[in-house]
Protein backbone atom coordinates (compact mmCIF):
# COMPACT_ATOMS: atom_id res chain seq x y z
CA UNK A 1 0.00 0.00 0.00
CA UNK A 2 2.93 2.37 0.70
CA UNK A 3 4.05 4.41 -2.10
CA UNK A 4 7.50 5.86 -1.87
CA UNK A 5 9.23 8.68 -3.84
CA UNK A 6 11.97 10.92 -4.08
CA UNK A 7 10.91 13.86 -5.74
CA UNK A 8 7.60 15.61 -5.41
CA UNK A 9 5.05 14.77 -8.24
CA UNK A 10 3.85 17.15 -11.29
CA UNK A 11 1.07 19.12 -9.34
CA UNK A 12 0.88 17.89 -6.08
CA UNK A 13 1.96 21.61 -4.45
CA UNK A 14 -1.26 22.30 -6.39
CA UNK A 15 -3.40 19.61 -5.07
CA UNK A 16 -5.72 20.60 -1.92
CA UNK A 17 -6.29 17.58 0.34
CA UNK A 18 -9.49 15.97 -1.67
CA UNK A 19 -7.60 15.70 -5.22
CA UNK A 20 -4.36 13.64 -3.25
CA UNK A 21 -5.93 10.54 -3.76
CA UNK A 22 -6.53 10.97 -7.48
CA UNK A 23 -3.14 12.22 -7.75
CA UNK A 24 -1.48 9.95 -5.44
CA UNK A 25 -3.48 7.02 -5.63
CA UNK A 26 -2.72 6.34 -1.69
CA UNK A 27 -0.32 6.98 1.03
CA UNK A 28 3.04 8.26 0.09
CA UNK A 29 6.21 8.89 1.68
CA UNK A 30 8.33 11.27 -0.12
CA UNK A 31 11.79 11.84 0.34
CA UNK A 32 13.22 15.43 -0.45
CA UNK A 33 17.52 16.39 0.05
CA UNK A 34 18.61 18.85 1.75
CA UNK A 35 21.74 20.90 2.98
CA UNK A 36 21.94 18.66 6.02
CA UNK A 37 21.49 14.88 5.38
CA UNK A 38 19.31 13.55 8.80
CA UNK A 39 15.91 14.30 8.01
CA UNK A 40 12.64 16.16 9.35
CA UNK A 41 10.17 13.71 8.70
CA UNK A 42 6.27 15.26 8.89
CA UNK A 43 2.98 13.20 8.61
CA UNK A 44 0.02 14.87 7.82
CA UNK A 45 -3.14 13.49 6.73
CA UNK A 46 -3.20 10.76 9.35
CA UNK A 47 -6.69 12.00 9.99
CA UNK A 48 -8.45 13.12 6.45
CA UNK A 49 -10.49 15.58 7.77
CA UNK A 50 -7.61 17.75 9.66
CA UNK A 51 -5.90 19.15 6.65
CA UNK A 52 -4.24 21.58 8.31
CA UNK A 53 -1.04 19.82 8.05
CA UNK A 54 -0.75 19.58 3.98
CA UNK A 55 -1.93 23.02 3.74
CA UNK A 56 1.06 24.13 5.51
CA UNK A 57 3.70 21.72 4.18
CA UNK A 58 2.14 22.81 0.69
CA UNK A 59 2.56 26.12 0.95
CA UNK A 60 6.32 25.77 2.21
CA UNK A 61 7.53 24.37 -0.26
CA UNK A 62 5.38 26.46 -2.55
CA UNK A 63 7.10 29.77 -1.18
CA UNK A 64 10.75 27.81 -1.72
CA UNK A 65 9.76 26.88 -5.51
CA UNK A 66 9.05 30.04 -6.02
CA UNK A 67 12.07 31.91 -4.03
CA UNK A 68 14.89 30.00 -5.44
CA UNK A 69 13.56 28.24 -8.62
CA UNK A 70 13.92 24.81 -7.02
CA UNK A 71 13.60 23.25 -4.37
CA UNK A 72 15.87 24.47 -2.03
CA UNK A 73 16.10 22.51 1.74
CA UNK A 74 18.26 23.66 4.48
CA UNK A 75 17.54 19.85 5.83
CA UNK A 76 16.39 16.95 4.06
CA UNK A 77 12.43 16.32 4.49
CA UNK A 78 10.68 12.85 4.40
CA UNK A 79 6.98 14.15 4.27
CA UNK A 80 4.15 10.99 4.84
CA UNK A 81 0.99 11.85 3.17
CA UNK A 82 -1.37 9.49 5.59
CA UNK A 83 -5.34 8.27 4.85
CA UNK A 84 -5.96 10.12 1.35
CA UNK A 85 -9.33 8.31 0.68
CA UNK A 86 -10.25 9.50 3.50
CA UNK A 87 -8.84 12.90 2.66
CA UNK A 88 -11.09 12.64 -0.37
CA UNK A 89 -14.37 12.83 1.63
CA UNK A 90 -13.40 15.17 4.23
CA UNK A 91 -13.94 12.45 7.39
CA UNK A 92 -11.52 11.32 9.56
CA UNK A 93 -11.91 7.79 8.42
CA UNK A 94 -13.52 5.69 6.24
CA UNK A 95 -16.52 3.40 7.24
CA UNK A 96 -14.01 -0.05 7.87
CA UNK A 97 -10.85 1.82 7.83
CA UNK A 98 -8.72 1.98 11.04
CA UNK A 99 -7.76 5.42 12.83
CA UNK A 100 -4.64 6.14 10.58
CA UNK A 101 -2.95 7.71 14.77
CA UNK A 102 -4.02 3.89 16.22
CA UNK A 103 -2.08 1.64 13.68
CA UNK A 104 1.70 2.97 14.64
CA UNK A 105 4.21 0.03 15.93
CA UNK A 106 3.04 -0.15 20.09
CA UNK A 107 -0.74 -0.62 18.84
CA UNK A 108 -2.48 -3.65 19.61
CA UNK A 109 -2.46 -6.46 16.14
CA UNK A 110 -4.98 -7.07 13.72
CA UNK A 111 -5.22 -3.57 11.91
CA UNK A 112 -4.39 -5.37 9.12
CA UNK A 113 -2.63 -3.95 6.07
CA UNK A 114 -2.52 -0.66 7.65
CA UNK A 115 -0.50 -1.43 10.67
CA UNK A 116 2.42 -2.98 8.46
CA UNK A 117 2.07 0.02 6.14
CA UNK A 118 3.44 2.17 9.21
CA UNK A 119 5.63 -0.36 10.43
CA UNK A 120 7.04 -0.05 6.78
CA UNK A 121 7.35 3.52 7.52
CA UNK A 122 9.01 3.62 10.47
CA UNK A 123 11.53 1.10 9.39
CA UNK A 124 12.54 3.31 6.35
CA UNK A 125 12.97 6.19 8.50
CA UNK A 126 14.93 4.45 11.53
CA UNK A 127 17.39 3.90 8.37
CA UNK A 128 17.50 7.39 7.20
CA UNK A 129 18.44 8.47 11.35
CA UNK A 130 15.96 11.49 11.28
CA UNK A 131 16.35 14.60 13.06
CA UNK A 132 12.64 14.76 14.55
CA UNK A 133 9.59 13.99 13.65
CA UNK A 134 6.32 15.82 13.71
CA UNK A 135 2.81 15.00 13.17
CA UNK A 136 0.72 17.68 12.41
CA UNK A 137 -3.16 17.82 14.11
CA UNK A 138 -6.06 19.97 13.18
CA UNK A 139 -8.78 19.30 16.94
CA UNK A 140 -12.29 19.51 15.76
CA UNK A 141 -13.61 20.99 18.98
CA UNK A 142 -12.41 24.63 19.66
CA UNK A 143 -8.80 24.07 22.15
CA UNK A 144 -5.71 26.12 22.00
CA UNK A 145 -2.81 25.05 19.84
CA UNK A 146 -0.61 23.16 21.78
CA UNK A 147 2.33 20.34 21.66
CA UNK A 148 1.72 16.35 22.41
CA UNK A 149 5.10 14.28 23.92
CA UNK A 150 5.24 10.94 24.80
CA UNK A 151 8.27 11.34 26.92
CA UNK A 152 9.76 14.00 29.77
CA UNK A 153 13.32 14.02 28.17
CA UNK A 154 15.32 17.49 27.01
CA UNK A 155 14.96 17.62 23.55
CA UNK A 156 11.76 16.08 22.86
CA UNK A 157 10.21 19.02 25.61
CA UNK A 158 12.74 20.99 23.53
CA UNK A 159 10.82 20.14 19.99
CA UNK A 160 7.30 20.65 21.58
CA UNK A 161 8.21 24.41 23.41
CA UNK A 162 9.01 25.54 20.11
CA UNK A 163 5.35 25.00 18.91
CA UNK A 164 3.53 25.99 22.00
CA UNK A 165 4.12 26.77 25.40
CA UNK A 166 0.74 24.05 26.73
CA UNK A 167 2.25 20.86 26.88
CA UNK A 168 0.52 17.23 27.26
CA UNK A 169 2.14 14.02 28.27
CA UNK A 170 0.21 11.33 27.50
CA UNK A 171 1.07 7.77 27.48
CA UNK A 172 -2.33 6.40 26.17
CA UNK A 173 -3.67 5.57 23.84
CA UNK A 174 -0.96 3.53 22.31
CA UNK A 175 -0.46 3.17 17.60
CA UNK A 176 0.32 6.93 17.75
CA UNK A 177 2.78 8.29 15.26
CA UNK A 178 4.18 10.05 18.07
CA UNK A 179 5.03 7.19 19.94
CA UNK A 180 6.16 5.16 17.58
CA UNK A 181 8.84 7.81 16.93
CA UNK A 182 10.17 8.04 19.72
CA UNK A 183 12.55 5.56 20.30
CA UNK A 184 14.26 6.82 16.81
CA UNK A 185 14.53 10.84 17.20
CA UNK A 186 12.74 13.72 19.18
CA UNK A 187 8.93 13.23 18.39
CA UNK A 188 6.29 15.36 18.99
CA UNK A 189 1.93 15.79 17.70
CA UNK A 190 0.89 19.52 17.63
CA UNK A 191 -2.26 20.54 17.08
CA UNK A 192 -3.90 23.33 16.02
CA UNK A 193 -7.16 24.54 16.35
CA UNK A 194 -9.85 23.68 14.09
CA UNK A 195 -9.66 22.79 10.37
CA UNK A 196 -10.27 26.18 8.21
CA UNK A 197 -8.14 28.48 10.24
CA UNK A 198 -5.61 30.35 8.58
CA UNK A 199 -3.84 30.53 11.76
CA UNK A 200 -3.55 26.89 12.15
CA UNK A 201 -2.09 26.57 8.77
CA UNK A 202 0.41 29.22 9.43
CA UNK A 203 1.13 28.33 13.05
CA UNK A 204 2.38 24.68 11.47
CA UNK A 205 4.06 26.26 8.44
CA UNK A 206 6.31 28.68 10.89
CA UNK A 207 7.12 25.59 12.96
CA UNK A 208 7.70 23.39 10.13
CA UNK A 209 10.16 25.81 8.57
CA UNK A 210 12.04 26.78 11.51
CA UNK A 211 13.03 22.93 12.42
CA UNK A 212 14.25 22.62 8.84
CA UNK A 213 16.57 25.81 9.18
CA UNK A 214 17.48 24.52 12.97
CA UNK A 215 21.13 22.57 13.42
CA UNK A 216 20.23 20.83 16.47
CA UNK A 217 17.91 20.48 19.57
CA UNK A 218 19.23 21.79 22.88
CA UNK A 219 20.00 18.51 25.08
CA UNK A 220 19.61 20.58 27.98
CA UNK A 221 15.70 20.82 29.16
CA UNK A 222 13.69 23.91 28.96
CA UNK A 223 13.06 25.98 31.96
CA UNK A 224 9.80 25.80 34.14
CA UNK A 225 8.48 29.39 33.06
CA UNK A 226 8.96 28.30 29.56
CA UNK A 227 5.94 26.38 28.84
CA UNK A 228 2.93 24.71 31.32
CA UNK A 229 3.00 20.93 31.44
CA UNK A 230 -0.33 18.81 31.46
CA UNK A 231 -0.70 14.86 32.29
CA UNK A 232 -3.52 13.26 30.49
CA UNK A 233 -4.62 10.52 32.78
CA UNK A 234 -8.35 9.40 31.43
CA UNK A 235 -10.11 8.99 28.22
CA UNK A 236 -13.89 9.29 28.90
CA UNK A 237 -15.67 7.42 26.01
CA UNK A 238 -19.68 6.98 25.69
CA UNK A 239 -20.64 3.49 25.02
CA UNK A 240 -21.98 2.24 21.74
CA UNK A 241 -25.25 1.49 23.62
CA UNK A 242 -26.23 5.44 24.41
CA UNK A 243 -28.11 7.34 22.47
CA UNK A 244 -26.48 10.78 23.01
CA UNK A 245 -27.22 14.34 21.37
CA UNK A 246 -27.21 18.12 21.65
CA UNK A 247 -30.13 19.93 22.28
CA UNK A 248 -33.09 20.05 21.33
CA UNK A 249 -32.58 16.50 20.63
CA UNK A 250 -34.06 14.26 23.44
CA UNK A 251 -31.71 10.73 24.14
CA UNK A 252 -30.37 9.12 26.98
CA UNK A 253 -27.74 11.55 27.08
CA UNK A 254 -28.23 15.41 26.34
CA UNK A 255 -24.74 17.03 26.40
CA UNK A 256 -24.33 20.70 27.06
CA UNK A 257 -23.78 22.48 23.63
CA UNK A 258 -21.41 24.83 25.38
CA UNK A 259 -18.92 22.21 26.01
CA UNK A 260 -16.26 23.31 23.82
CA UNK A 261 -15.49 26.55 26.40
CA UNK A 262 -14.19 23.88 28.86
CA UNK A 263 -11.53 22.53 27.05
CA UNK A 264 -8.13 23.52 28.43
CA UNK A 265 -10.04 24.79 31.79
CA UNK A 266 -9.06 23.82 34.93
CA UNK A 267 -12.50 22.20 36.19
CA UNK A 268 -13.42 21.65 39.53
CA UNK A 269 -15.75 19.04 41.25
CA UNK A 270 -19.37 19.63 40.23
CA UNK A 271 -19.03 20.97 36.88
CA UNK A 272 -21.87 19.85 34.94
CA UNK A 273 -21.62 17.85 31.24
CA UNK A 274 -25.24 17.50 30.50
CA UNK A 275 -28.55 15.92 31.54
CA UNK A 276 -29.09 11.60 31.45
CA UNK A 277 -32.30 10.12 31.27
CA UNK A 278 -33.23 8.89 34.47
CA UNK A 279 -32.12 5.16 35.21
CA UNK A 280 -29.51 4.93 32.26
CA UNK A 281 -26.77 5.17 34.50
CA UNK A 282 -23.41 7.07 34.05
CA UNK A 283 -23.81 7.11 30.19
CA UNK A 284 -19.87 7.57 30.21
CA UNK A 285 -16.85 5.38 30.64
CA UNK A 286 -13.76 6.53 31.89
CA UNK A 287 -10.36 4.36 31.55
CA UNK A 288 -6.73 5.32 32.81
CA UNK A 289 -3.78 4.11 30.30
CA UNK A 290 -3.93 0.70 31.96
CA UNK A 291 -7.36 0.26 31.17
CA UNK A 292 -8.98 0.10 34.56
CA UNK A 293 -12.33 1.66 35.29
CA UNK A 294 -12.18 4.70 36.24
CA UNK A 295 -15.80 6.40 35.85
CA UNK A 296 -16.71 6.48 38.77
CA UNK A 297 -13.89 8.44 40.05
CA UNK A 298 -14.55 11.05 37.50
CA UNK A 299 -18.18 11.50 37.34
CA UNK A 300 -21.53 11.53 39.20
CA UNK A 301 -25.12 11.69 38.28
CA UNK A 302 -27.10 14.66 40.80
CA UNK A 303 -30.77 14.23 40.05
CA UNK A 304 -30.56 14.22 35.90
CA UNK A 305 -27.17 15.41 35.75
CA UNK A 306 -23.66 14.00 34.76
CA UNK A 307 -21.24 15.76 36.74
CA UNK A 308 -17.27 16.04 37.63
CA UNK A 309 -16.98 13.91 40.73
CA UNK A 310 -13.22 15.78 40.77
CA UNK A 311 -11.55 18.46 39.45
CA UNK A 312 -9.80 18.13 36.13
CA UNK A 313 -9.03 19.76 32.95
CA UNK A 314 -10.67 18.68 29.82
CA UNK A 315 -9.16 18.49 26.32
CA UNK A 316 -10.89 17.53 22.81
CA UNK A 317 -14.52 18.17 23.48
CA UNK A 318 -16.30 18.85 20.46
CA UNK A 319 -19.70 19.12 19.14
CA UNK A 320 -19.08 16.52 15.94
CA UNK A 321 -20.94 13.37 17.24
CA UNK A 322 -19.25 11.09 14.71
CA UNK A 323 -15.71 12.46 16.21
CA UNK A 324 -17.31 11.44 19.44
CA UNK A 325 -17.99 8.18 18.46
CA UNK A 326 -14.97 7.45 16.32
CA UNK A 327 -12.67 8.81 18.95
CA UNK A 328 -14.20 10.03 22.35
CA UNK A 329 -15.37 12.66 24.38
CA UNK A 330 -12.25 14.33 25.42
CA UNK A 331 -9.68 13.50 27.43
CA UNK A 332 -9.36 14.20 30.71
CA UNK A 333 -5.79 16.16 32.31
CA UNK A 334 -4.11 17.00 35.62
CA UNK A 335 -1.26 19.76 35.94
CA UNK A 336 1.82 18.30 36.43
CA UNK A 337 5.03 19.50 37.80
CA UNK A 338 7.86 19.88 35.07
CA UNK A 339 10.64 17.48 36.08
CA UNK A 340 13.06 18.32 38.71
CA UNK A 341 16.12 19.50 36.13
CA UNK A 342 13.82 21.70 34.63
CA UNK A 343 12.43 23.77 37.83
CA UNK A 344 13.67 27.31 38.19
CA UNK A 345 15.77 27.94 41.26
Amino acid sequence: MLQQLDHLPEGLLETPAPGLEALLGGPTLIHLPGQRRAPLFVSVLLHGNETVGWEAVRALLAARLTRYGALRLPRALSLFIGNVAAAAHGVRRLPGQPDYNRVWPGAAPDHGPEQLMMAQVVETMRARAPFASVDLHNNTGRNPHYGCVNVLEPRTLQLASLFARTLVYFTSPTGVQSQAFTGICPAVTVECGKVGEQGGVDHAREFVGALLQLAELPARLPAAREFDLFETVARARIPLGVHFGFPPEQADLVLDPALERLNFCELPAGMAFGRVRPGKGLCVEVHDAEGRDLSAQFFRISGEELLLRRPAMPSMLTRNEVVIRQDCLCYLMIRREPPLAVRDD
